[in-house]
């Protein structure tokens, strides 16, 4: 399946090992499907990124939609082939991609914090987003897709979403979407390099302190009911790690927690 590709492909070709091969596609329904495409066709090596300029069908998490003016946003995904890497242990790909992302921004002036499970956040608002989709076979993951949404250059958002914020909205510049591309490429080859390496501990050093919230008193929904808690971290599972009034350290999948603001 040939795609165009833009400049970044030429430059990234023979010097990274994520972004080694890049499809480009002016539009489609999401990166992530076109990703799944490729892997059922065989196309699909470890490190290929898709991205557009356009998603008709963007989306985040289960029945999120992710909003985007055709060519002002960075939107990709990334094919990988953790096979290293036990399936308990999968939510360690969502921590690389959260401290690639969040070296790239800092780069950038831009302070972020890490919003569990998903989200990066810029001033208290969503910058990105991130969805993963893995597939398992037997006791390894076969393949991941990690989709990769960044407000860029967007400046108005029409969307019910609460509180997003681009880029060009906190630093009033215009940025080169490809030229981040590659950036982020760059800090995401060294953080795979460290998970690939076993270095497990400094992954989730960095990842607990750029927590939103980390340490802070708050208010939290749980089964219906507003309680205070504390986040202390994130366990092996990927399950947010909250202190309630009592003491105790309570331990929450995705959606069996919101964030009230």
């Amino acid at each position: 399946m040939a795609g165009k590709v833009s400049a970044f492909a030429t430059i990234s070709l023979n010097t990274m090992h994520i972004g080694h091969s890049v499809i480009f596609r002016e539009k489609v329904s999401s990166t992530n499907d076109l990703a799944e495409s490729l892997i059922r066709d065989g196309e699909g090596s470890d490190g290929m990124v898709i991205y557009s300029h356009e998603q008709v069908s963007g989306r985040g998490q289960p029945g999120n939609e992710w909003e985007g003016e055709p060519g002002m946003n960075l939107t990709m995904s990334i094919i990988l082939r953790p096979n290293f890497l036990h399936p308990e242990k999968q939510f360690l790909i969502s921590k690389v991609i959260s401290l690639a992302l969040s070296d790239l921004l800092t780069n950038l002036a831009v302070e972020i914090k890490i919003k569990w499970p998903n989200d990066i956040y810029a001033r208290g608002d969503k910058i990105a987003g991130i969805l993963i989709e893995n597939s398992l076979s037997g006791n390894i993951i076969d393949y991941s897709i990690a989709g990769i949404g960044l407000n860029v250059n967007q400046v108005n958002f029409k969307s019910g979403a609460p509180n997003p914020v681009s880029l060009r909205n906190i630093t009033g510049e215009t940025y080169q979407v490809d030229k981040l591309i590659m950036e982020l490429c760059t800090h995401l080859n060294w953080w795979y390099t460290r998970l690939r390496d076993g270095d497990h501990s400094t992954i989730d050093g960095e990842y607990r302190g750029l927590l939103y919230r980390l340490d802070e008193q708050a208010t939290y929904m749980v089964s219906g009911l507003r309680i205070q808690g504390t986040i202390r971290g994130v366990d092996r599972f990927g399950h947010l790690l909250v202190e309630d009034e009592g003491g105790t350290i309570r331990n929450f999948a995705f959606r069996e927690i919101v964030f009230i603001p």
